[in-house]
């Protein structure tokens, strides 16, 4: 058994600075901060990743990859709420909620699509000896796009607004609930495919197995409690101290520590050969993101001395805006459940522009990029519009029209 969990003491061992330094009320400089409890979030969140997928083994049916994409944000959840919580009584920190919402949404998409996807293609190329140009979903992740696609077009109502309302939220949770009640009445009765520590830990005997996930459960979101606070004021603090943007800082720093995880196990799919699986498991992290993470922002907010309704200035307008264009837009390719090779590189480079032309100009043309080019998909693809939006909603899914491996075309 201490072989199977020698990783996990490992990493909650590199966590023990940013837990001492807490529990004993110390600050140290703001670099410094950012440094260790920097370190905590990615230790602890690499925990969290390999006991929800070790959880697959005893959860049934397709809320297992529901859950495990829930649990493998709740890092970026606890630093995004603790912004829009501490937002309530200090508006300066609405900037910052903002801030980090949309960086990890973009991030998730811009670079997690594109990449498992690309490595994805690669890896059945060199298994197949020949070229291969798309990446092919089964038709169960209808649903989860159409899921996505619903949130992603209510999502436009922030930009428009200029606000994340209590009422817009408390739709969105409640949306969210429907979809995990979804996912949990879906069949998908596949045996979990895990990999790493998370494959050592599900080989256990039953008892030991679930004794060690609660008990990693449990660790891991204390340190993410505990770091949370410290970490996110130390990337504020951080910004002045570099001279940096803080906002820019909040808004990639604090979701590259978070998501960390997350890409990793991905791309470890990915490279395994099953991009599809992959993908999915981003798909419904960015369901997540648009349905749970958005929708419990104005309640933080509320809970913290807040009103009804988190306001947003000009700049967090047009990166909410930004973030909702991309995402259209990586919906609008998928419609058919295929993801060609030109589309990654396309959502990529985009990504990447981004920071090449930042400012008001270079967010507005960007967007009107991602719209164009949303609009245009959509309008090749528009068969498959109608079956995808009402496919949260039906009881079943048309069958696909290929299987699932990746295909040439």
């Amino acid at each position: 058994m201490f072989r199977a969990v020698r990783p996990v003491l490992m990493l909650l061992a590199a966590a023990i600075p940013a837990v001492v330094l807490r529990v004993t009320g110390t600050h140290p400089p703001a670099l410094p901060s950012i440094l260790i409890f920097g370190l905590a979030v990615v230790a602890a969140s690499f925990v969290l990743a390999w006991a929800a997928e070790a959880a697959e083994v005893d959860i049934a049916g397709g809320l297992a990859i529901a859950v495990l994409a829930v649990i493998a944000v709740l890092p970026e959840y606890a630093v995004d709420l603790y912004f829009a919580h501490t937002a309530g009584s200090n508006p300066e920190y609405v900037q910052f909620a903002a801030a980090n919402m949309t960086g990890s949404n973009r991030l998730l998409l811009g670079l997690g699509w594109s990449s498992v996807v690309l490595i994805g293609l690669y890896v059945a190329a060199r298994r197949s000896g020949r070229t291969v140009k798309t990446l092919v979903l089964e038709s169960d992740y209808r649903r989860e796009l159409g899921f996505l696609a619903v949130a992603g077009v209510v999502a436009f109502v922030i930009p428009v607004t200029g606000e994340i309302h209590l009422l817009l939220g408390i739709l969105l949770l409640a949306f969210f609930a429907f979809y995990l009640y979804r996912a949990a009445t879906s069949e998908h009765d596949e045996e979990p495919d895990l990999i790493g520590p998370a494959a050592t830990i599900g080989a256990l005997p039953k008892h030991q197995r679930r004794s060690v996930v609660v008990a990693m459960f449990l660790l891991s979101a204390g340190v993410i409690l505990a770091s949370a606070e410290p970490f996110a004021d130390s990337l504020v603090a951080g910004g002045h101290a570099l001279g940096v943007d803080q906002f820019l800082l909040v808004q990639w720093l604090a979701p590259l520590a978070s998501e960390a995880p997350e890409f990793i196990v991905a791309l470890l799919f990915a490279w395994r050969g099953k991009g599809a699986a992959a993908l999915g498991l981003l798909i419904s992290a960015k369901v997540n993101q648009w349905t749970l993470l958005i929708g419990s922002l104005p309640i933080a907010y509320g809970i913290g001395g807040g009103g009804a309704a988190l306001h947003l200035d000009g700049r967090q307008i047009e990166e909410f805006l930004l973030t909702a264009t991309q995402t259209v837009l990586g919906i609008a390719i998928l419609l058919n459940l295929r993801f060609p090779r030109w589309a990654a590189w396309t959502l990529l480079g985009l990504f990447a522009v981004q920071f090449a032309v930042p400012g008001q100009t270079g967010r507005y043309v960007i967007s009107a990029i991602y719209l164009a080019l949303a609009i245009a998909a959509a309008i090749h693809n528009r068969h498959q519009l109608i079956p995808t939006i009402t496919a949260p909603f039906r009881r079943t899914v048309p069958e696909p029209a290929t299987d699932r491996e990746l295909v040439e075309v």
